[in-house]
């Protein structure tokens, strides 16, 4: 008999264990292995849930669309042609997936599989969003070259908690033979640089406007042009300008008595 006595481990003396066997036939093994490493970091206790072996295997599903949505397109790209250039837009997917990334490797080196797994969902609806979907809709060259980096840096992350489904997609990619060989992933600091930054602007503490500003941007600069927000402005006029607060490449805070 089972007794009902709150969250406990599995064992077998308490007679509560999951036969991950059923889960498995059901789900496959990446579903269940994805959803352990997901639900909890490895040194703490879960509660179990098949809703949320569900969840999981919804992830996998997704990633599987959106490969094979795109999989001509893919097999074809040429990795080893320069990088086309990219607009404003197509830049700040890059940043995102190099941004994901970076927080990837750092969560591996401390066994924080939870995160990296969180990292890769978030670079797939990266993707998802630039691209509108999984249809294998008409997308350019530099679409293509941005879909083609961030499933590559998924696969290869997600290769030693998923290993079936991204073995498999590496290979019908057109990524190469063996993921288990491929080049572990860095970084593109480059991708990582913003040549425009966006800052908040407050009117004694609340926001009141946004402004857009080359990275370079000096304070002086900074000041004017929060000051000459039309929104802004009008606030400020209602008082006089005491101080002005600057967080670079955040916000500004414009303090009116």
């Amino acid at each position: 008999p089972v007794e009902a006595g709150g969250m406990e481990k599995m064992a077998k003396s308490k007679n509560n264990g999951v036969d991950p066997q059923t889960l498995v036939e059901r789900y496959g093994a990446d579903t269940v292995r994805l959803y352990t490493m997901f639900t909890s970091p490895p040194d703490q206790s879960l509660e179990w849930s098949d809703e949320g072996v569900e969840g999981s295997h919804r992830f996998i599903k997704r990633l599987w669309n959106l490969a094979a949505g795109h999989a001509e397109r893919l097999r074809v790209f040429d990795a080893r042609a320069a990088a086309p250039p990219y607009n404003e837009a197509q830049q700040a997917v890059r940043r995102e997936l190099h941004n994901h990334l970076k927080k990837a490797l750092f969560d591996y080196q401390r066994h924080q599989f939870n995160t990296v797994i969180s990292a890769c969902m978030s670079m797939i609806n990266a993707l998802y969003k630039r691209l509108g979907g999984e249809s294998a809709a008409a997308i350019g060259r530099e679409d293509t070259a941005i879909l083609h980096e961030g499933l590559g840096l998924v696969l290869c992350l997600l290769a030693p908690i998923a290993p079936h489904i991204t073995h498999y997609l590496w290979r019908e990619l057109g990524y190469g033979e063996e993921i288990l060989s491929a080049r572990w992933p860095e970084v593109d600091e480059s991708a990582l640089v913003q040549e425009t930054l966006q800052y908040i602007v407050q009117v004694n503490g609340k926001v009141r406007g946004k402004i857009w500003l080359p990275a370079a941007a000096q304070r002086e600069q900074i000041e004017q042009m929060a000051l000459g927000e039309e929104h802004v402005a009008r606030f400020v006029a209602q008082g006089t300008l005491r101080k002005v607060i600057v967080v670079p490449g955040k916000l500004v805070n414009l303090v009116v008595g």
